[in-house]
């Protein structure tokens, strides 16, 4: 291993590749109204101190509960919300404060893949249109150039040329997922951000759109952010798995150590929910977590470790002392004093 992949492993990141895609203490806070007894000012901070790498080809699947800010992440790692505080770098070039008009030749090369497909396009839109909007904008060629390219991406994503003069609503929930990833395509991105791509599709659907990113993965050299809830779904796609709570990642790990021996207590319980299938190994099914107490308030997190009121291993230390992202013995990321795998 070089030493170039000795600091790549001490961040979280897998050895060889370049880094596309560098998040450093990324910040996002929403100022709420004052408290109207105590005046106190109040701040959701959806997103609290997060950094990460993205390295060239991979897949680094999010996972977390509702609400953990997995989506506000993503959104932050694109530009399309301004941070609060911390950097991001893409392509090794600082996006975080640059302005639309400097921005705008850097947008090419990330896009994001929404999670409602339906919200997500103009119904007064034909398909073919909406495809060929980030083309026009970024001047992609004349009118024949832009239609040959809006026709090769629809086949690309297993739409058919009649398609083209559709509106969204003659279309299904999974042929408008990828009206929405042809459009990410458009401009031969380097990055794309799924954003729980999968989430309102049917399980039968999910699947052939799972295997579509995969596909597209392999031909275009893209760069996935994987954004989901399902850990099913993130274990399918992922080389490494980030794990967030309130706000934070709690653990980054590749994919299968993770799934094999979690660090994290968080961590444990999530797989602990997901439903045992026999593979014919006859493996034990792993025992059943259930979390007590409800997720708490991010406008008021706990002191110390944020997952503490609902630990089952918190002990005094985790009250006072915030965990940080530390790497342990066996090379992956845990946010905890006591972690479970080292």
């Amino acid at each position: 291993m070089t030493a170039q992949d000795m600091v790549a492993v001490a961040k979280g990141a897998p050895p060889g590749g370049d880094v596309l895609l560098r998040a450093t203490d990324v910040t996002k806070h929403y100022p709420l109204r004052a408290d109207t007894l105590s005046r106190r000012r109040r701040v959701l901070r959806a997103v609290d101190g997060v950094s990460l790498e993205v390295r060239t080809g991979e897949t680094l699947g999010i996972v977390g509960e509702s609400g953990c800010g997995k989506s506000t992440l993503g959104r932050c790692l694109v530009r399309l919300t301004e941070l609060t505080g911390g950097r991001v770098e893409f392509d090794g070039q600082d996006i975080t404060a640059l302005s639309a008009r400097r921005l705008r030749p850097v947008r090419p090369g990330m896009q994001l893949v929404f999670q409602d497909p339906q919200a997500s396009l103009n119904p007064r839109r034909r398909a073919g249109d909406i495809v060929a909007e980030p083309l026009l904008v970024h001047r992609y060629g004349d009118a024949a150039s832009v239609r040959r390219r809006v026709a090769e991406l629809f086949d690309v994503v297993g739409l058919a040329a009649a398609h083209l003069e559709r509106y969204p609503h003659e279309f299904s929930g999974g042929q408008r997922q990828r009206i929405g990833i042809a459009r990410a395509l458009a401009t031969a991105p380097k990055l794309i951000v799924a954003d729980e791509p999968v989430s309102a599709l049917d399980v039968s659907i999910q699947a052939q759109v799972l295997n579509l990113f995969a596909d597209l993965q392999e031909e275009f050299a893209l760069t996935y952010v994987f954004i989901a809830h399902d850990l099913g779904v993130v274990r399918h796609v992922s080389d490494r798995i980030a794990v967030m709570y309130l706000g934070e990642i709690v653990e980054l790990a590749e994919t299968e150590a993770l799934y094999e021996a979690p660090a994290h207590p968080y961590t444990q319980a999530l797989l602990s929910a997901v439903p045992d299938i026999d593979d014919g190994t006859h493996a034990p099914p792993r025992e059943r977590i259930v979390l007590t107490g409800e997720v708490p308030n991010p406008v008021d997190k706990p002191t110390g470790c944020p997952f503490r009121t609902r630990c089952p291993y918190a002990r005094e230390r985790c009250a006072l002392e915030r965990p940080r992202l530390t790497p342990t013995a066996s090379g992956r990321h845990a946010a905890c004093h006591y972690p479970l795998a080292v």
